[in-house]
């Protein structure tokens, strides 16, 4: 472990790029009032109102907190999000001369509504979600392929951040591969709902779900996990593949057929799993970019996941408190 934590300070001051489908995640907090007259549902008094960096945003802010040096590309409406956005990654050190304005589709936003009383544990009951079913349009894109050719000289390692919101079109997604093979520079892709269009990226992470969907059948077994991980590895000839897979840890896969399996952290303080994902991506970029090798890239995602399971909400994980835990 000594020269495991020894290793993480090469994660330090890394260039990385993050593009993909900027979130606003706002969590609306209200207190329980009474039953409405008019239908039989909860009056909430609010209370608070928080806005975090979510989806890909949430990639590129764990990126930063973990030590990174990020350059943030993407996709934003013209609205209050927006700017909140814009003002939160400015705040965290973030470069977001990346972030594109399209007037014509909004901010993406997901609305959590929490409620709770003085006797009642606050929890979320519903959550409102918005964004744009059209594909992106041509001048976005082209002004998308712009900022990434600006900024892609300066960059050590890339993630895609895809949730399914359309930022990463086909010709982005040919221009970033292409780059990251011609450049032999580390890629990684995290997809919620189609991995398989990835073919060619350096590295793939993915949960025990999204590789179930993949494959189209359960993974419920040792065997199955071992089956479909191999599989994506193979379709996609990717050079690694790390699966999340919950409370039993992370698995990862690799060309040479080796598969590690890690197990969790910690498994007596998991509070919420809302974009610990994002925060296993970030952990496994930056060491990667730091020559730390897969295996130990998976270790310390594994860690930094962990601490981020400990938190409410979508949340970022500073390297101080990576240090700390791992050095325990």
């Amino acid at each position: 472990m000594q020269k495991l934590t020894t290793s993480i300070r090469k994660m330090q001051g890394r260039k990385i790029l993050v593009i993909g489908d900027m979130v606003a995640d706002v969590y609306l907090n209200g207190q329980i009032g009474r039953i409405s007259r008019e239908a039989p549902v909860l009056i909430l008094q609010q209370v608070g109102e928080r806005i975090v960096p979510g989806g890909a945003a949430n990639v590129v802010a764990n990126t930063r907190t973990l030590g990174g040096e990020v350059f943030a590309v993407g996709v934003l409406g013209d609205d209050k999000y927006a700017e909140k956005l814009r003002g939160l990654l400015d705040a965290y050190g973030v470069h977001i001369e990346g972030l594109v304005t399209d007037e014509s589709r909004p901010t993406i936003s997901k609305v959590r509504v929490i409620a709770g009383g003085r006797a009642t544990v606050s929890q979320q009951v519903v959550r409102i979600d918005n964004e744009s079913k059209e594909p992106l349009a041509k001048k976005i894109e082209t002004q998308l392929i712009a900022k990434l050719d600006a900024v892609l000289p300066q960059v050590e390692g890339i993630v895609l951040s895809d949730y399914g919101c359309g930022t990463i079109t086909e010709n982005v997604k040919k221009w970033l591969i292409n780059y990251a093979q011609k450049n032999k520079i580390p890629s990684i892709v995290d997809s919620r709902y189609d991995i398989g269009r990835f073919g060619g990226v350096g590295y793939i992470k993915q949960n025990d779900m999204e590789l179930a969907a993949f494959v189209g059948r359960e993974i419920d077994s040792m065997g199955a996990l071992i089956e479909g991980g191999s599989e994506l590895l193979r379709k996609t000839n990717a050079s690694a593949v790390l699966i999340t897979r919950g409370e039993n840890g992370m698995s990862l896969f690799e060309r040479s057929g080796a598969v590690h399996h890690i197990p969790v952290s910690d498994k007596s303080e998991v509070f919420d799993v809302s974009g610990a994902g994002d925060t296993c991506v970030a952990a496994f970029i930056l060491a990667l970019t730091g020559k730390i090798n897969p295996i130990n890239a998976a270790r310390i995602s594994n860690y930094a996941a962990g601490l981020a399971v400990r938190k409410p909400g979508t949340s970022t994980v500073s390297f101080e408190e990576l240090e700390t835990v791992m050095n325990r």
